[in-house]
């Protein structure tokens, strides 16, 4: 079995927080997947892996962190031409619930 060659781009998100939003940016149709720490070092070695994302045909893409973890997003075009350009931000960081005092 030969190993694929694994192009892509990894923005590493580092501990984030469920519920943080981010919005990703890109110049072509890419595959998206936002996946744990453990699932990303998988990936790496190739191994079966799992992710949230897909195929992304349209930018920006804005995504939610589903459970506090270690976050690593990567950009790959694995079945599509080329390389996309992207860029990831934190648009908004999970932050405490907001509760509306009783009237």
């Amino acid at each position: 079995m030969t190993n694929r060659s694994l192009n892509y781009t990894h923005y590493d998100l580092k501990a984030q927080k469920a519920g943080t939003r981010i919005e990703i940016t890109l110049s072509a149709v890419a595959n998206v997947r936002l996946m744990t720490d453990v699932n990303f070092t998988r990936y790496k070695e190739t191994l079966k892996h799992q992710f949230f994302g897909g195929v992304a045909r349209k930018s920006p893409l804005r995504m939610i962190i589903p459970e506090t973890a270690h976050w690593h997003l990567v950009i790959d075009t694995e079945g599509h031409h080329g390389l996309a350009e992207s860029s990831v931000k934190v648009v908004e960081a999970a932050g405490r619930p907001r509760f509306q005092p009783a009237h």
